[in-house]
């Protein structure tokens, strides 16, 4: 049962070396391939699970956001590796272009999502899935349609969040497949409050995470998660054009069974960053106290802080996230996929 009177836990500011963690390492692939081939690679090391009626959990964004992953490699990835997959999304809990599920759908279409089904889960109502030694919930309002597929695909764009300092796995599966009226709200805000963004810090950090765990719970080991080091606003996807300007340099692609790690990974590739290039994403995420999202998805048996990081660019080498992050110029440069006279290239 959830605790009464929870306590938010602390230090969601304070960055722990990868030498001074403790338990168990998980294994996590890493390709600096930015591209179509070099994200079926990665999926290839952890699709084996993904069996069933499998659903894509991605961040598909505002209308017209600069940021998001490429189109055209999802699309390839689908084509190739997933022809029956579908991905879902949630309608959002904000005002936006997102909002109401006709909102939605015509945003998809502008952003160039209609090359395969994609499912708004939360269009037809919503279930819930419970919350194993949570303590915040007991159970956690999620899209109805979700419960309809066997597997989950969590592939995220890694960035900058304004509330949560990063976005990965976990914010693409806590706030992503809660729905757009109960689930959001009870993560952003207490009940009876007039601000519904009040709920931050530390104690947003462990209720997304309760979120994410109960998404996780229910696929089990039929679950797998990449993420895209790519376009790092310290914007999410969810402000669409009127994100922050990316300064923070592409790196690679991450994938994991393990979404502690695979969000640990990019965290401590960030921090280990050369001539302090990841600097801007750290200032993002100390200040929003973002790293409980780690140490409590930890605390929640979700997953390791301590990883073996295998290159698969360089016959499976095991590296360490400085390894990963030592070919990085600082600086961001632009690739084909960005803006063309203002607008995306899809």
């Amino acid at each position: 049962m959830a605790v009464l009177n929870p306590v938010p836990g602390s230090d969601g500011d304070k960055y722990v070396p990868f030498e001074k963690r403790e338990g168990g390492e998980s294994v996590v692939y890493f390709t600096r391939d930015l591209s179509e081939e070099g994200l079926k690679r990665i999926y290839d090391r952890v699709s084996a699970n993904l069996v069933g009626k499998v659903c894509i959990k991605l961040h598909t964004g505002e209308a017209e956001g600069p940021n998001i992953i490429p189109r055209p490699w999802v699309k390839e990835l689908i084509e190739d590796r997933l022809p029956d997959a579908t991905i879902v999304e949630t309608n959002t809990y904000y005002e936006g272009s997102r909002y109401t599920t006709e909102q939605h759908r015509e945003t998809l279409k502008i952003n160039g999502w209609n090359f395969c089904p994609v499912d708004i889960t939360d269009e037809d109502g919503v279930t819930t899935f419970p919350v194993h030694n949570g303590k915040w919930f007991d159970e956690m309002h999620v899209g109805k349609n979700l419960a309809n597929y066997d597997s989950m695909l969590t592939l995220t764009h890694f960035k900058g969040h304004t509330m949560g300092g990063f976005g990965g796995s976990n914010k693409n599966i806590g706030i992503g497949c809660a729905d757009g009226r109960i689930g959001k709200a009870e993560i952003h805000a207490h009940p009876n409050q007039p601000n519904m963004w009040d709920v931050e810090m530390e104690e947003l950090m462990e209720r997304m995470a309760e979120s994410t765990h109960a998404t996780v719970d229910h696929f089990g080991k039929n679950i797998s998660f990449i993420n895209v080091m790519r376009n790092m606003s310290v914007s999410c996807d969810c402000e669409g054009k009127d994100a922050e300007p990316v300064q923070t340099p592409d790196v690679g692609i991450l994938a994991s069974l393990d979404i502690v790690a695979v969000d640990t990974a990019c965290v401590d590739i960030i921090y280990n960053m050369p001539s302090h290039a990841g600097k801007h994403m750290i200032e993002r995420i100390e200040t929003r106290h973002g790293l409980r999202q780690l140490s409590y998805m930890k605390e929640l048996g979700m997953g390791n802080t301590k990883y073996k990081l295998i290159d698969i660019d360089n016959d499976d080498v095991e590296i360490t996230a400085t390894d990963a992050a030592s070919g990085v110029e600082p600086g961001w440069k632009a690739d084909k996929y960005n803006t063309f006279k203002g607008r995306n290239v899809f």
